[in-house]
């Protein structure tokens, strides 16, 4: 264990686990969550919840997984023995299936960058707009030769050791990202009519409020912060004993918000100076976008901005996911860290190609009412991810409380509270996600 990797400095596991957990959620899942589900009426429950349920869930996830010093197969059997081991496989699985659909993504958001950079990413026809995306994600040779060159990009980051990769990485794209965002966000919220935007998102309104919205920001609060599939349980594992966790937490947590923040304000803005539909769903960032861009001067020049910080996004996450799988392989199987990059990059590939061509030739091949991509999303968000929550609850605030109570140094009404949500709460919020994403 001695010659374990370890983060270089506390920034690098700071940057990289914020990597983690922005992902495609801050620019293209919070903004058309937001707009579908009354703004603000969303957005407060899941900055309340974020601070709660979700800074109590992240920080016991990082303790176990330093506790553990090692990743999720081998940490959850040194941790709680045996009856733990199942539940680190579910988590290993959920991380492999999440980078079979989300690759799939990652390589569209190549595809938009790439027509940014020729001038096509500005175009004010929606039905032209949306005949692009089609033509895009339902021709084979485009939909997995994005995909794969979207898995490569990310095998080169995780080939390498976690200070010289993923750690290396974040430290030149996680800034750069935010400089790019706040470009955008100048320039949207200058726009005429911004203001409508602006005030959709952070001024509250009760009537809006649903039992809906509030499903939907439980949802995302897991999805934004990358907890319950093993990786965050990885990246602590790398963490020295001399890092202060809940501090760090902290950290990972308010530019996790932050970044989910700052990409409402990209799009939310323009939208409503535009006059466009806030609630214009999944499609908000291919189809919706494109139109703001047109009515922009240097519109093109903004997309492409726009886009590259989708690939960024999309990359951060992608090789933390790659990484969990990987770090499985060399920890528990005393695999080399090249040849299980390589072998897991290429089954990604294959496996993963189903769900590319879920949208084209495979469209009408359907299990249980839902495609390959469906299915694997399904699978993976509203099965894997909750259940991996409610072992995480389990393993931090019962099998192995004691060691994350020295660990944090937790006392008195403190140490009563944060086990009390860790063990109470966060189960409940969590259940409440699984039993309404399965109905």
């Amino acid at each position: 264990m001695s010659s374990r990797s370890t983060w270089a400095s506390q920034i690098g596991f700071i940057l990289s686990s914020v990597g983690a957990a922005v992902g495609l959620g801050a620019i293209w899942k919070f903004p058309y969550l937001a707009g579908s589900n009354g703004g603000s009426a969303f957005f407060f429950p899941y900055m309340i919840l974020t601070f709660t349920v979700g800074l109590v869930l992240l920080i016991a996830e990082i303790a176990v997984g330093r506790g553990a010093g090692i990743s999720t197969v081998p940490g959850f059997r040194r941790l709680g023995g045996m009856k733990y081991v199942p539940w680190a496989y579910v988590a290993v699985a959920t991380g492999f299936g999440i980078m079979c659909f989300y690759s799939a993504v990652g390589g569209w958001t190549i595809a938009y960058f790439i027509d940014a950079l020729l001038g096509n990413a500005a175009v004010a026809d929606k039905s032209a707009l949306s005949a692009h995306f089609g033509s895009l994600v339902s021709n084979p040779v485009h939909a997995i030769g994005f995909q794969m060159l979207f898995l490569l990009f990310t095998a080169l980051v995780v080939n390498r050791e976690i200070s010289s990769g993923i750690e290396r990485m974040n430290k030149v794209l996680l800034p750069t990202f935010f400089l790019l965002m706040i470009v955008i966000i100048v320039r949207g919220v200058t726009l005429p009519g911004a203001e409508k935007g602006i005030e959709y998102l952070f001024s509250w309104h009760p009537e809006a409020f649903t039992w809906q919205s509030l499903l939907a920001a439980m949802g995302f609060m897991f999805f934004s912060l990358c907890v319950g599939c093993g990786v965050i349980f990885t990246y602590g594992s790398y963490l020295s004993k001399e890092a202060h966790v809940m501090k760090n937490s902290i950290w990972v947590l308010a530019l996790s918000l932050l970044s989910s923040i700052m990409g409402g304000l990209m799009i939310m803005p323009a939208v409503f100076a535009f006059g466009l539909d806030p609630a214009g769903g999944p499609d908000l960032t291919f189809i919706t976008m494109p139109i703001v861009f047109s009515k922009l001067p240097f519109g093109n020049f903004f997309a492409a901005l726009f886009y590259l910080c989708l690939v960024f996004a999309a990359l951060t996450s992608a090789v933390s996911i790659l990484e969990m799988c990987v770090a499985h392989c060399v920890d528990e199987l005393h695999a080399n860290r090249v040849k299980s990059t390589v072998v897991l990059t290429v089954l990604m590939m294959m496996i993963g190609s189903l769900c590319a061509l879920s949208f084209g030739p495979l469209a009408d091949v359907k299990i249980f009412g839902r495609t390959f991509f469906d299915n694997f999303d399904f699978l993976t968000s509203n099965l894997g991810m909750p259940i991996g929550g409610l072992v995480i609850c389990a393993l931090a605030g019962v099998t192995s409380w004691k060691m994350v109570q020295g660990d944090l140094k937790l006392s008195g009404a403190l140490s009563a509270a944060f086990r009390f949500i860790l063990t109470v709460l966060c189960p409940v919020v969590i259940l409440t996600v699984l039993v309404t994403g399965l109905l």
